[in-house]
């Protein structure tokens, strides 16, 4: 584990008000491993008995993903979990959401422009030599992932440039990530997702966990967020595939279960 200098100020903070904390993360890559079929990427048992932990004693534990929102929380095993029971999911960087209190979900209908996408999907890849790739209907997204193909990341730079000209075709993002180019409506990231739950919850520390480029936005917003007084702490869940969160972050760990020591460690340093 790597601790720059400016994490046990926040820290600090955090053990004298607990109760005005936010522990946010993402899900693939930080609560769970990458695999290469993403309906096996179970969230770390370690990592959601930290949370657990947490949940008892912080003001808010929260997950924000591109996943759309019943696949996390089913992944994660989050549902009637003890020390959950106040947990809030924001799928799909933010577009949908599942509050535990209640077992209330808010899913939006899925857009229109996606079914356009999905159908020329398949023509792009055997044009590129790609037709291996595995294409993940999330609804709200499509995902094409690359990583199952024989030079997964020469086909990633590969198809990079047509998928995100596909996009745009439609009025449509790409977000990259690990070896996985993803479609979804513009307009909504895990920026605004981030900043919106603290501003509800009245966080005045933020912790947030990440792995990859989609993270990025939320990286931002917990530093901007310290103009108003919101001081902030990022943890990174290192790999050897994207390093752009490194240089960033206040912690950088190994992977998903350097993630989940570091909360359970934050959760004993909370005497949950």
């Amino acid at each position: 584990m790597q601790q720059g200098p400016g994490a046990d100020e926040v820290l600090a903070a955090i053990t004298a008000e607990p109760a005005t904390t936010l522990v946010a993360a993402d899900f693939d890559g930080t609560l769970s491993p990458i695999v290469d079929d993403p309906e096996r990427a179970f969230a770390d048992p370690a990592a959601v008995d930290a949370l657990a932990r947490l949940g008892r004693v912080v003001g808010t534990v929260a997950v924000i993903t591109g996943r759309p929102v019943r696949t996390a929380v089913r992944l994660g095993g989050f549902a009637g979990r003890d020390g959950l029971g106040s947990m809030v999911v924001l799928g799909q960087y933010g577009v949908e959401r599942w509050d535990a209190d209640g077992d209330r979900y808010d899913v939006p209908p899925d857009p229109p422009e996606l079914a356009a996408v999905a159908e020329a999907v398949p023509a792009l890849l055997a044009a590129h030599d790609a037709e291996g790739a595995r294409v993940e209907d999330k609804g709200r997204a499509i995902g094409i992932h690359t990583r199952e193909l024989p030079d997964a990341a020469a086909a990633f730079e590969r198809l990079r440039g047509p998928v995100t000209a596909l996009a745009e075709q439609h009025g449509l993002h790409l977000e990259p990530g690990k070896q996985v180019l993803e479609i979804r409506l513009p307009g909504m990231d895990k920026g605004h997702a981030i900043e919106a739950l603290v501003a509800e919850r009245g966080a005045r520390q933020v912790v947030f966990a990440g792995d990859d480029l989609g993270d990025l936005p939320a990286f931002a917003a917990v530093r901007g967020l310290a103009a108003r007084g919101v001081r902030g702490l990022l943890v990174c869940s290192g790999s050897t595939e994207e390093r752009a969160l490194s240089d960033q972050a206040d912690v950088v760990v190994d992977g998903p279960a350097g993630v989940a020591d570091w909360l359970a460690a934050l959760a004993d340093r909370l005497g949950a």
